[in-house]
């Protein structure tokens, strides 16, 4: 059996179970952005697609290749999957859904913990002998704890209920906003109240982003949200950067409407050094903290979220459902 892999095949490989069933499976291996109707002439046999949640896999591609029988997403992302064409088709569209929830709720913690404690120009600071001064301006100005905050989770699913988790053992009061209403026993679980979205930009110190990529959830922090945030607010995004509008966000942080952003994700990636979240006055750079993009990318993510894949080929070829199939 052939599977076409999209990305890097280190992990998928290295995780590979030392099955018999194994042993029968050849793949063909495509790079990033290297992906297209005509360079899979040749594996048009190939019954299961394993793509880098970043690589378009468009309706072309899919109804190309008529023994398809999965389609998986290494990672929980699905948005660049044209899943009606798959639908239409029969052909289950799969996710990784819930293995990276502990790695990108550590992801958000550490971007609030580095905005809070100015981590970035502490750094800078002692390096260039300006320890003394910097610890002066610090003690004048004060350092918030991350206790002392209300935190806003932005959608309640895997990471954001694993986010919560590790919020309340900071001590923080923690909301959160969803598109529906979470049941009161789940709330109360995580110690979590549900407010609407802009009531929890008001009310809120750090806001922190855990929704997909959709057409409702694309831009939906814009202007209106960050006018509504407090002015020493900040803003954490760990899910995707079409959820923010960067124009918006960076007339925010330059005109001080929030007081900084702790970004994983900033759309389009790979980032280039144009992106006009790159290009800031000096003062308004400070207060952005950037990570690339690793938030879900641990030693464990990967391990669960490969295990996972090998369970879906699995019964796949035993003819049965795989697990988290999406549905539209």
């Amino acid at each position: 059996m052939k599977i076409i892999l999209v990305g890097n095949p280190y992990n998928l490989f290295k995780h590979t179970p030392a099955e018999e069933w194994t042993q029968q499976i050849t793949f063909s291996h495509y790079p990033n952005g290297i992906f297209n109707k005509e360079e899979i002439k040749n594996d048009l046999d190939a019954k299961i697609l394993v793509a880098d949640p970043m690589v378009k896999v468009t309706g072309n591609i899919i109804s190309s290749l008529p023994n398809l029988r999965l389609i998986q997403s290494e990672g929980v992302a699905f948005d660049q999957i044209e899943i009606a064409v798959a639908q239409e088709l029969k052909i289950p569209v799969c996710n990784c859904k819930g293995v990276n929830a502990s790695a990108v709720a550590e992801q958000a913690i550490l971007l609030m913990l580095g905005l809070l404690r100015s981590v970035i120009a502490g750094d800078i600071a002692v390096r260039s002998g300006r320890q003394g001064q910097m610890k002066k301006e610090s003690a004048i100005h004060g350092i918030k704890e991350l206790s002392e905050c209300n935190v806003g989770l932005v959608g309640f699913g895997d990471i954001a209920r694993a986010t919560a988790e590790r919020l309340n053992a900071f001590g923080c009061k923690v909301f959160c906003y969803n598109h529906h209403i979470i049941p009161i026993e789940i709330l109360n679980k995580y110690n979590v109240q549900q407010v609407g979205l802009q009531e929890l930009a008001r009310i809120c110190d750090i806001v922190s982003i855990h929704v997909p990529v959709t057409p409702e959830t694309t831009n939906m922090i814009n202007s209106k949200f960050f006018n509504n945030m407090k002015n020493d607010a900040l803003i954490i995004n760990t899910a995707r950067g079409e959820i923010i509008d960067a124009l918006a966000l960076r007339e925010a942080i330059v005109n001080g409407r929030i007081a900084g952003a702790g970004l994983d994700t900033i759309n389009p990636e790979p980032v280039t050094i144009d992106n006009p979240l790159l290009n800031l006055p000096p003062e308004a750079s400070k207060k952005i903290l950037f990570s690339p993009h690793i938030g879900g990318i641990t030693n464990g993510s990967l391990l669960r979220g490969d295990e996972l894949i090998w369970k879906n080929i699995k019964l796949i070829l035993e003819g049965k459902t795989p697990l988290n199939c999406i549905k539209r």
